[in-house]
C-alpha cells in the first residue's frame, strides 16, 4: 500500500493493481476511508462495497502524469458543480482537475440487477440553460474543461422540452451544448419538420446511440444554422447537370434482429457544412447545392421501427 497525492489532498491506503491500469491510465483500489476536499465538496473515495448485489468496488485511474482521472465515491454524494447541485457516484477529471462527467448512479448491471431496478434508484435533478429550464432523471453529465455544462444523458422514458433556433421540441436520450450555452444537438422524441437548404425534412432517428448525449441527430451550428439531422421519411433527388437523370438518395433498408419477415428502415444521416450537403458521410454522396438542383422527396414507409423483443 502507498500514498498517493491527488489535487484535493493524498490518499493514503491505496493499493495499485495492474489489471486496473493500461497505456493510457493507472489504476488500483484504496483499502481505508479517506476524504478528499474539493472545489465540488468533500469526496470521500470507495473503499467497500456496502451492497455487492447492486455495487462492487471499482478502482480509482490515474492519467500517466499521476493526475486524478476518475473517482468511484463510497456513497452517493450531493456535489456542487457548475450547473448546480448534482448527486454523484462516480466522477471523472480532466488532467487539469476540472470536473469532466458525474454519474449519479454507478450500479452493476447483472441478471439480479437491471437497468430498471437501477432507474428507480434515480431522482431528477434541476437544469437552467439558455435552451430552457427543465428537471429530469439524468444517466450522465458532462462539462468542458472550463466548467460550462457539455451534455446531459436521459435516462430511457424521459422527455425534456429544449429551445432551438427552430422552435421548441420534445427531446430524448440527450441533449447537448456549446461552451457558450447554446444548443449543438438534441434527439428528436418524434418525428419533426425541419426546415434545412435544401428543402423541409422529417427528422427522426428511429435507432440512435443511447450511450451517451454527446452526440445527437439533430445538430446546430454555434451561430444557431442547422448542420445535420437524420431522416427515415425522405429522400433526396440529386440532379448534377439540368438535363440528366436524377440520383437518388434515400435510407435503407435492414432485417429486424427478430427475423427477415420484418423489414427495419435504416436512417439517413446528411450533414449542411457551407453549400455543401453530404449524406451518409460518403465521399460519393456529397454535393455542391450551388453546382448541383436538390429536390426533398417524401417517401411511403416501406419499413419500421426497430422491435428488440422477440417474444
Amino acid at each position: 500500500m502507498t500514498t498517493k497525492p491527488t489535487p484535493f489532498g493524498e490518499l493514503s491506503g491505496f493499493t495499485f493493481r495492474e489489471l486496473a491500469s493500461n497505456s493510457k491510465m493507472d489504476g488500483g483500489f484504496m483499502t481505508e476511508y479517506n476524504e478528499l476536499q474539493s472545489p465540488l465538496g468533500n469526496l470521500v473515495p470507495q473503499y467497500e462495497a456496502e451492497d455487492m448485489g447492486r455495487r462492487s468496488v471499482k478502482p480509482i485511474c490515474f492519467y500517466k502524469d499521476g493526475s486524478l482521472k476518475s473517482l468511484p465515491l463510497q456513497s452517493q454524494t450531493i456535489l456542487q458543480t457548475p450547473a448546480g447541485p448534482m448527486p454523484a457516484e462516480l466522477v471523472t477529471f480532466y488532467r487539469s482537475g476540472a470536473i469532466k462527467r458525474i454519474f449519479p448512479l454507478d450500479g452493476k448491471l447483472s441478471g439480479f440487477w437491471s437497468w430498471e431496478n437501477e432507474f428507480k434508484l434515480a431522482v431528477e435533478i434541476a437544469f437552467s440553460t439558455s435552451s430552457g429550464t427543465f428537471a429530469t432523471k439524468i444517466i450522465a453529465a458532462q462539462f468542458y474543461e472550463s466548467g460550462a455544462l457539455k451534455s446531459i444523458t436521459l435516462w430511457p422514458g424521459q422527455r425534456i422540452t429544449v429551445n432551438t433556433p427552430l422552435g421548441s421540441f420534445n427531446a430524448r436520450k440527450g441533449v447537448a451544448f456549446y461552451e457558450n450555452g447554446s444548443i449543438r444537438s438534441f434527439e428528436p422524441l418524434k418525428k419533426i419538420e425541419l426546415p434545412t437548404p435544401i428543402g423541409t425534412f422529417t427528422a427522426y432517428d428511429n435507432e440512435p446511440n443511447g450511450i451517451h448525449g454527446d452526440t445527437n441527430s439533430v445538430q446546430f451550428s454555434e451561430e444557431g444554422a442547422i448542420t445535420g439531422l437524420s431522416t427515415v421519411d425522405n429522400a433526396i433527388a440529386v440532379y448534377p447537370e439540368s438535363d440528366s437523370a436524377p440520383i437518388l438518395l434515400r435510407p435503407g433498408v435492414k432485417n429486424n434482429v427478430c427475423g427477415d419477415e420484418r423489414k427495419v428502415s435504416v436512417p439517413m444521416r446528411i450533414q449542411f457544412e457551407g453549400t455543401w450537403v453530404k449524406v451518409d458521410e460518403k465521399a460519393d454522396q456529397s454535393f455542391d447545392r450551388l453546382l448541383s438542383r436538390m429536390e426533398v422527396q417524401k417517401l411511403s414507409a416501406v419499413a419500421s421501427d426497430p422491435v428488440y423483443s422477440c417474444s
